[in-house]
């Protein structure tokens, strides 16, 4: 049976440990010069319905890397563009390519794609669900807390895809998790439903965010403004006031925390330049490892 990453649900912890587990060996591997061809002769077709910076290079140097090759398919260049039924692209694909990363709008794009795909499909972004991103965070978060359990994470800014994937996170793995988001810029219900039946540690909501940074380990945000969003940047800059993620923000949590930014970020707007760039940040530790986790999916769906 193909299984696919379309969200983190689609896998349980011991599967999700496994591939953080496998993402940290290949760091090492490359770290080292080591070679690590697991997908030696695969081919990975990459579907950009959104712009990319990330999420491109580290799945097309990924792919090298296993020994692979990845083709870069924009909607706007191919049939997808002109209308062609989603499941249509899916089943050609999947003749031609061993593997398939969708970066795009609705959730329900990739899950079409995927329930009419024979090979695997991986979500590299919807307004739902950034799961890759989440697990490159996670990555990080062992890497300088040597673990995830017994930690608290903050979640300040828009109840986004970001948002919503780190409650599937907390609800998988069971962290504590407290989000501070302005009112009617909560996480999706539905989401939030469906951890509430699964989670065991607090996962908690406040539009306070000194009170969901008390006392944090782990503090990540994000743009207040998403692709797509761009019409409400105003509206949203008024909504958004006192949830930067700041000196003062961080007096409230632990010394020794660490701040998150899954880029690109709006220096002076949900971050401030002296956080970024300063002694809590892990940022570019982050961005590095969407690399090292994107092959570990990809060598565990694909080989």
């Amino acid at each position: 049976m193909t299984r696919h990453f379309l969200a983190l649900h689609d896998f349980n912890r011991q599967e999700l440990d496994e591939m953080l587990v496998l993402a940290a060996d290949l760091k090492q591997k490359q770290k080292k010069g080591e070679a690590h061809p697991l997908l030696d002769g695969k081919t990975l077709a990459m579907i950009f319905e959104k712009a990319s910076t990330r999420t491109r290079i580290s799945f097309e140097v990924g792919m090298f890397q296993l020994g692979g090759h990845a083709l870069f398919i924009s909607s706007a260049n191919s049939q997808m563009g002109r209308g062609e039924p989603i499941k249509d692209s899916a089943r050609v694909m999947a003749r031609y390519c061993d593997g398939v990363m969708i970066r795009t709008f609705g959730q329900e794009i990739v899950e079409e794609f995927a329930r009419y795909s024979d090979v695997p499909v991986i979500n590299g972004l919807t307004d739902l669900f950034h799961p890759c991103q989440i697990m490159a965070d996670l990555q990080t978060v062992i890497e300088r807390k040597s673990g995830y359990e017994g930690l608290k994470f903050a979640w300040v800014g828009d109840g986004n895809n970001m948002a919503n994937t780190w409650i599937e996170a907390a609800a998988i793995f069971g962290f504590e998790l407290a989000l501070a988001c302005p009112q009617g810029y909560e996480p999706d219900r539905h989401v939030w439903e469906w951890a509430e039946k699964i989670a065991t540690s607090s996962i908690t909501i406040t539009e306070d965010p000194e009170e969901a940074v008390r006392d944090a380990d782990v503090i990540n945000t994000d743009v207040w403004a998403s692709m797509g969003q761009e019409s409400e940047q105003k509206q949203r800059e008024h909504a958004f006031q006192g949830y930067c993620v700041n000196d003062d923000l961080l007096a409230n949590a632990k010394s020794d925390c660490i701040v998150l930014h899954c880029l690109p970020a709006h220096r002076g707007e949900e971050i401030s330049d002296t956080v970024i760039e300063g002694k809590y940040s892990v940022v570019w530790d982050e961005a590095e490892n969407r690399l090292h986790i994107q092959k570990a999916i990809m060598a565990t769906l694909m080989k």
